[in-house]
């Protein structure tokens, strides 16, 4: 994959998470393609290393790495091999996440936790053990929400809640450090990936038609918002959560 873009990151690692398919593959690709050194990290092993190797193929830079987000232990071992392997870590895209349709009275416990632990407490292990790199290398954190963290939709309690905490947390964390580290978050809406897979075309074509851009997302467009993001293009930009949808958060049309 070639993207004619600035070589932003020239000279920066970045550690990218559920990078093996998706927004985050989409992500990896940008960044390498802009000069990042990246660490290819996800649950799905020989994904990560597929991506990783078509950066490689194509001229960049990355290796990979199996990371279970929702464990602190492994997220310290990702971070001691970045570390090890560049010396250094200028951003962090969490990008990790669970959506699994229930309503409320339906939801069992443990699909909420699970839920709720792989969004949003795999965001707080990989920041408490990302911080002391970030910091010294005054870096970016970038953290895949959603459309519903803005906007209900029936049936998503969990992942709802588990996304309103990562725009909430962003805040925080954006205050707590300061100059030192920003923190961002994007908000896709319909953007197809493997999730999409099983959907009716009546339905994706409905979707579309409720956008006023006309279209449903791709990865690359979600990979656009975050590369800026986690660029000296947006310098003056921590603690806000930018809707990536297309405009169907605006949008009056049912």
């Amino acid at each position: 994959m070639t993207v004619a873009a600035p070589a932003r990151f020239t000279g920066r690692t970045a550690l990218l998470t559920a990078a093996a398919s998706g927004i985050g593959a989409a992500t990896a690709h940008r960044l390498a393609a802009e000069g990042a050194t990246v660490m290819v990290t996800d649950v799905d092993a020989e994904g990560a290393r597929r991506v990783a190797e078509e950066i490689r193929v194509g001229g960049g830079r990355a290796r990979d790495r199996r990371l279970d987000v929702t464990s602190p232990g492994e997220w310290a071992a990702a971070v001691a091999e970045t570390e090890s392997w560049t010396g250094r870590l200028d951003v962090l895209h969490l990008n990790a996440g669970r959506n699994l349709p229930a309503a409320a009275h339906e939801l069992d416990d443990t699909c909420w936790h699970d839920q709720l632990r792989l969004s949003l407490d795999s965001v707080f292990y990989g920041v408490r053990a990302a911080v002391p790199l970030l910091r010294t290398a005054r870096g970016a954190v970038v953290i895949t929400s959603s459309v519903h963290a803005a906007i209900g939709f029936k049936g998503f309690p969990a992942y709802a809640a588990a996304k309103g905490g990562i725009d909430a947390l962003v805040r925080q964390l954006a205050v707590e450090y300061g100059g030192r580290i920003r923190f961002n978050s994007v908000l896709p809406g319909a953007v197809v990936t493997a999730l999409w897979a099983d959907t009716p075309e009546e339905y994706k074509a409905q979707t579309a038609a409720r956008t006023p851009v006309g279209r449903l997302g791709v990865p690359e467009d979600i990979a656009a918002a975050v590369a800026f993001l986690a660029s000296e293009d947006a310098a003056f930009v921590t603690g806000q959560n930018l809707l990536v949808d297309g405009g169907r958060s605006i949008s009056s049309q049912e």
